[in-house]
């Protein structure tokens, strides 16, 4: 009897969530430790397929960086990071949109429809979803996008229909061109362009740390603090910029947290506590 009232007060805890977020988009990129663990990807799955049934509008934006440097080493194509970010020459374009669009992208799909999702697979190239131009900043590094547009009629009649769009980062270019774009940052794009009410960034680690300790809640001008300061470092850098944009920019809040924690999205969106981080406005 007492752990049958307890699964009830969860259920309650989660009322005026579900409540409030009824109707509402949320944008999750899916990537890191919770793409590589069965279990975290089972909870994934069951998690996007709740959100849907709980009157939710999920968009999933996935990444795959593991995965293509793994296929480039099969088909003996040594794989060349230059700042951080992946040369793309066109051996390596043509890997990539293979990976993304072609493999990880439907095992999602297949995934969450065997879970009665009713899940989409696209990529950025499809309906011109995500439109780039080559970026420059970081010298040649081949055919990768800086986005410049994202055009969300698609994703918008998929939504409208009850679907789940399932987005590999793959763009059009404005000459015709394909570019790798980052998934953080056409995450952070096409919840901008729907006015999404959540980003969620799913991560290898548990969010924005401070002397070891979670930072659980941050308004825009305290992250940007972080960043000033050095408490911020690594990858997490582009992370939470592109979250900044985001929240300056109309969505109303941006989550990171540890996708290898299962079930984390419905910690994050359905509990009092959470369990990562949370940036609103200022």
């Amino acid at each position: 009897m007492k752990n049958a009232l307890e699964r009830v007060n969860i259920l309650l805890e989660a009322l005026p969530y579900i409540k409030r977020f009824h109707g509402k988009v949320v944008v999750i990129k899916y990537g890191g430790s919770a793409m590589k663990d069965p279990e975290s990807q089972k909870a994934f799955v069951e998690d996007i397929v709740l959100l849907k049934y709980t009157g939710m509008k999920p968009v999933v934006v996935h990444g795959g960086g593991p995965e293509i440097t793994q296929m480039l080493k099969r088909l003996e194509i040594e794989p060349i990071f230059k700042n951080g970010l992946r040369v793309t020459d066109e051996r390596t374009l043509e890997v990539v949109e293979m990976v993304l669009a072609g493999k990880i992208n439907k095992d999602i799909v297949m995934a969450l429809n065997k879970k009665g999702g009713k899940a989409v697979g696209i990529s950025g190239k499809d309906g011109e979803l995500i439109v780039a131009e080559r970026e420059t900043m970081y010298g040649d590094i081949g055919y990768v996008g800086r986005i410049v547009r994202v055009n969300p009629e698609l994703l918008l009649s998929l939504l409208n229909e009850g679907y789940i769009p399932v987005v590999s980062p793959v763009a059009s270019g404005i000459n015709g061109e394909t570019f790798n774009v980052n998934a953080d940052t056409a995450a952070a794009e096409i919840a901008i362009s729907l006015n999404a009410e959540k980003l969620i960034l799913l991560t290898d680690v548990d969010g924005i740390m401070k002397d070891g300790k979670i930072l659980s809640c941050l308004t825009v001008s305290e992250a940007e603090k972080l960043l000033e300061d050095g408490t911020v470092t690594g990858g997490m850098i582009p992370k939470l910029r592109c979250s900044l944009k985001a929240i300056e920019n109309g969505v109303h809040s941006v989550h990171i947290i540890n996708g290898g924690v299962e079930h984390s999205l419905l910690l994050e969106i359905f509990s009092d506590e959470g369990i990562g981080t949370m940036i609103t406005g200022r």
